[in-house]
């Protein structure tokens, strides 16, 4: 394969500028692959165009959710909610031929052999706690006080989970189910709207928003499911990390506010495994 593993998140489409480094993005090769590590946006047909755009550019995109993709917005015609909107997003990308994590997981043929590429679906369990707090009620309610409090609580109804912390839980179980079920020699690149660790949050400007950022149940799984590297977004916080000799990269776009901080257009897709170069033709 020619063609390399390039990946992207949080590309917040309804923002003008975001929309037009949507439709200027091309691929490197036509061979390329597309990971999108969740909050393309949060009209489902805003998704949808996104999603449509993509999959007739890229050779294959594969797509793990965010949060935003899963608010109720008040701004958009669907009132589907929880299980049943992510659902939907599930059947529209399957139209497209866009990789979901309910998908089997697809293999990326590269110079180092074969890598399974696995888009995850696992939410958050406030287990990102502050230090000294024991509870998660305890943590929401310092956050609180702290003036933190994340749009999810308002806009994500996880029905027919009583919230997002059960259905993160049932989410960790039916995954790490697949994931133990692959051969103990694949390779993986996991794919995650959030860290898979507690390490990256540390940087946030306002702690407490960790406990919106992951769940501790996934701190070996970059070990435990051989991952070559881990994609992930949601903290807007672009940048190469490493955690027991894995790569972790975020990959967000992130709003302009904040990408004009960083330089004067949004970044591009990070490349995560490169292809084989092309050969050069024999002669006739």
């Amino acid at each position: 394969m020619s063609g390399s593993l390039l990946a992207l998140s949080d590309l917040h489409v309804a923002y003008g500028e975001n929309g037009a480094a949507l439709d200027a993005l091309r691929p490197r090769h036509e061979d390329d692959w597309l990971l999108l590590a969740g909050d393309v946006g949060e009209i489902l047909s805003d998704v949808e165009a996104a999603l449509r755009l993509l999959s007739r550019r890229f050779a294959k995109v594969v797509w793990a959710p965010g949060n935003h993709e899963l608010w109720s917005h008040p701004r958009d015609p669907s009132t589907l909610r929880g299980v049943a909107r992510y659902e939907r997003l599930v059947d529209t990308c399957r139209a497209l031929g866009v990789v979901t994590p309910e998908d089997p997981y697809p293999v990326w043929q590269g110079p180092g052999g074969p890598v399974t590429v696995v888009p995850l679906f696992l939410l958050y369990d406030y287990s990102f706690r502050q230090p000294g707090v024991r509870t998660a009620r305890e943590a929401l309610d310092l956050a609180a006080e702290h003036g933190v409090v994340c749009a999810d609580e308002s806009l994500i109804h996880p029905e027919p989970y009583p919230d997002a912390a059960a259905w993160c839980r049932a989410r960790l179980a039916e995954t790490e189910k697949r994931l133990s079920a692959l051969g103990p020699d694949v390779r993986t690149v996991l794919v995650n709207h959030f860290p898979l660790v507690r390490e990256p949050t540390r940087v946030l400007r306002h702690p407490d928003f960790a406990l919106w950022c992951g769940t501790e149940a996934t701190a070996d799984w970059h070990l435990r499911f051989r991952a070559t590297a881990v994609v992930y977004g949601h903290l807007h916080i672009p940048r190469t990390t490493w955690h027991d000799g894995v790569r972790f990269e975020e990959v967000s776009v992130g709003y302009p506010r904040e990408w004009r901080r960083r330089g004067d257009r949004p970044p591009g897709p990070r490349l995560i495994l490169a292809g084989r170069p092309d050969l050069p033709k024999e002669r006739a």
